[in-house]
C-alpha cells in the first residue's frame, strides 16, 4: 500500500512539474507575442512622428529653393524687356547679384537630396513596420502552435492561454499611402 501511494505521489509530482514547466514556457511565449506587437506599435508611432515632419521639412526647403529660382527667372526675363545697353547692364547687375546671393545663402541647393532622403526614410520606415509585423506573426504562430499541440493543449485553455490573431492587412492596404506636397 505504501508503495502504491508512493507511486501515486510520484506521478502527481511529475505531472505537476511538467505542467508548471509547460506553464512557464507558455507565459514566455505569450509575453514574446506581446513584445512583438509592442514593436509593431513602436514602428507605427515612429512613422506617425517622423514622416509628417520630414515631409514638412522637405516642403519648406523646396519652397525656399522655388523662391530663389523664381526670382532668378523673373530677373532673367528683364533681358527681354531691356532696350538700351544701360537697361541690359542694370538687368545683368541685378541677376548677377541675385545669383551670388543665392549661391552664398544656398551654396548647395539641396531639394533633390532632401527628396531622396525622404524617399529613403519612407522606404526604411515601411520596411521596419513590415519586419515588426512579420516578427509578431512568427511569435504568434509559435505560441498558437504550442497551445494547440500536446501536451500543452491538455492544460493551456484551462490556464487561460488562448490563441492570438495573426496580423492581417486591412482591405485596401495593398495601395501605398499617398505623400502629398501640395
Amino acid at each position: 500500500m505504501k508503495k502504491g501511494l508512493l507511486i501515486v505521489v510520484l506521478l502527481v509530482v511529475i505531472v505537476a512539474v511538467l505542467v508548471l514547466t509547460g506553464y512557464n514556457g507558455l507565459v514566455r511565449l505569450r509575453e514574446n507575442v506581446n513584445l512583438q506587437w509592442s514593436n509593431v506599435e513602436v514602428n507605427y508611432q515612429r512613422r506617425a512622428d517622423l514622416i509628417p515632419n520630414l515631409v514638412e521639412s522637405v516642403k519648406g526647403f523646396a519652397e525656399q529653393e522655388a523662391e530663389v529660382f523664381e526670382n532668378i527667372a523673373r530677373l532673367r526675363s528683364g533681358f527681354d524687356e531691356a532696350e538700351t545697353p544701360e537697361e541690359y547692364e542694370a538687368v545683368d547687375r541685378q541677376l548677377t547679384t541675385a545669383i551670388n546671393i543665392a549661391v552664398e545663402a544656398y551654396p548647395e541647393l539641396k531639394s533633390d537630396a532632401l527628396f531622396l532622403g525622404l524617399m529613403d526614410e519612407l522606404a526604411g520606415t515601411e520596411n521596419r513596420i513590415a519586419v515588426a509585423r512579420r516578427d509578431y506573426n512568427d511569435a504568434s504562430n509559435t505560441y498558437n502552435v504550442k497551445i494547440k499541440t500536446l501536451p500543452a493543449s491538455l492544460y493551456a485553455g484551462a490556464l487561460g492561454f488562448t490563441p492570438v490573431e495573426l496580423f492581417e492587412a486591412v482591405p485596401g492596404s495593398e495601395t501605398a499611402p499617398t505623400v502629398n506636397f501640395g
